[in-house]
């Protein structure tokens, strides 16, 4: 007799979120805009924050199941804003396929991207239709979906003036990572704290666990770009340089290089177009700088303590399951 056993947690929750985007009612009409909506939840993706919003509900001792319309909310929110990254970015691709501006156009990306936006508000309202939720609980979980809107909104807007300006300092670049980035992460953990009824001490913590994970993630991104392999991580080495990106690294370098180095790399990242040796040039500067351990260490640093913040919770499948998420983020293929 052969004894099933059941999969580890992670596959559960992620299978669990699949199933229930599957299952999710999108109309057929107008094709304008649900074909794209389609489209984009088809395109995959790791489910990193949708999966974060199940763990924190199971480790403040919740039912799963509650936590689902919450985790919806959050993938969704965050395919949205994909959307309209890419357009503002002006991106043909996303995750190997075409951007959705790209296969149709703006204007139907702009329309697709708010119909998702939409939804995710739609799947919240669960919270507020059942009686297994209380007002305040109801109240709570809203406020916190809305300002993760509304803080995301401000880091992209702050990206967008960051690229229009020559200089940036490291405490403004880490002030617009946390909102882009890292505050969704954090709102996702929180969201499935409150949805399993955690004290605010528990919720409270979820949020900073996620808030530090995810600037760790995005430091990690900048530093992967300049010593990452391209076949592992899915991009061209050096390609921030590139494209001008103001990132961690050419930040810290700039202010760190003497004055000729200095303008070196400002002037690189200003221009239209680098060859390749100006690009490999600005990577050699980073290392002289030593910008790459400040970001290696940095990023160390932010993954130690969102881990040092589970000692709070109690040990169970739930944190072993966090922890070792936060452990495969800190050791993405370079």
């Amino acid at each position: 007799m052969t004894v099933k056993t059941k999969p580890p947690i992670q596959e559960q929750l992620v299978d669990l979120i699949e199933r229930r985007l599957d299952k999710m009612a999108i109309p057929d009409q107008p094709d304008r805009i649900y074909a794209p909506f389609r489209y984009v939840m088809g395109l995959g993706g790791k489910r990193v924050r949708p999966y974060s919003t199940l763990l924190g509900c199971g480790i403040c001792q919740g039912d799963i199941e509650q936590a689902v319309p919450a985790a919806l909310a959050v993938e969704l929110l965050h395919n949205f804003t994909l959307v309209h990254d890419d357009i503002m970015d002006k991106a043909e691709t996303r995750r190997g396929k075409p951007s959705v501006h790209t296969r149709w156009d703006t204007s139907t990306a702009i329309l697709s991207g708010d119909i998702i936006f939409s939804k995710s508000f739609r799947e919240l309202q669960y919270y507020g239709h059942t009686e297994k939720f209380d007002k305040k609980t109801y109240h709570l979980i809203y406020d916190s979906f809305l300002s993760a809107v509304d803080t995301v909104c401000e880091g992209q807007a702050l990206d967008l003036e960051f690229a229009e300006r020559k200089t940036v300092s490291l405490e403004e670049y880490m002030d617009m990572i946390t909102r882009k980035t890292a505050f969704m992460l954090g709102t996702a953990l929180h969201l499935g704290g409150l949805t399993a009824g955690g004290d605010k001490q528990q919720v409270n913590g979820l949020f900073e666990i996620g808030r530090l994970a995810g600037i760790a993630f995005q430091i990690q991104d900048d530093l992967l770009d300049v010593i990452g392999n391209p076949d592992k991580f899915g991009k061209k080495v050096g390609g921030d340089i590139r494209e001008g990106k103001k990132t961690y690294l050419s930040i810290l370098a700039s202010q760190k290089a003497g004055k000729e180095d200095q303008q070196f790399i400002e002037r690189v990242l200003d221009a239209d177009k680098v060859d390749e040796e100006e690009v490999q040039h600005v990577m050699k500067l980073y290392r002289k700088y030593d910008v790459v351990k400040a970001a290696s260490d940095a990023i160390e640093d932010h993954y130690k303590d969102a881990l040092d913040r589970l000692s709070y919770f109690e040990e169970g499948p739930y944190k072993s399951a966090l922890k070792n998420l936060i452990d495969r983020l800190g050791k993405r293929e370079r």
